[in-house]
């Protein structure tokens, strides 16, 4: 008797086991690749909100200077103060963010110098200032001046 054998065309369990390995490998590359994309986009993301801040502390602090008339600096207190006609804001220093008002500018600030007259001061009169980030912040230093009128040195 004469039996036609009829094989079946399939894969071995042996190419089946090579093609899951294969899988297993470049799904875990890509995953690994993934992660890395993610911390990249994590510390851009970091670095853009840092550079906001100080963005936004730096414009706040222009407008009120050029505002003022009077600029005072409380060392007891880490507060500096803007007078003005109208009213007077208030930068309070923290060790972790800046409070003006109702604003907080997450902001570290590691070294604060004051100056009048183009002479560094501790008096509470002030006519520039230089404000120090955090190394988070990438040691960012931000220079605030405002021209002295006669308004500054009349009323002291």
């Amino acid at each position: 008797m004469n039996k036609d054998v009829h094989k079946i065309k399939a894969f071995t369990l042996s190419e089946m086991v090579i093609v899951v390995l294969l899988t297993v490998i470049v799904a875990g590359i890509a995953f690994s690749v993934l992660q890395l994309v993610q911390k990249h986009m994590y510390a851009i993301q970091t670095n853009f909100q840092n550079s906001s801040n100080i963005t936004l502390l730096e414009q706040s602090l222009y407008i009120d200077t050029n505002r003022s008339n009077h600029i005072q600096y409380d060392e007891s207190e880490s507060t500096l103060h803007f007078i003005s006609e109208i009213d007077t804001v208030s930068y309070k220093f923290e060790a972790t963010h800046i409070q003006k008002a109702t604003d907080t500018f997450n902001v570290a600030v590691t070294d604060k110098l004051f100056y009048f007259k183009g002479e560094t001061t501790r008096s509470s009169r002030v006519d520039a200032f230089k404000l120090t980030t955090d190394k988070e912040f990438k040691s960012k230093s931000i220079f605030i001046f405002k021209r002295n009128t006669a308004n500054t040195y009349m009323n002291p």
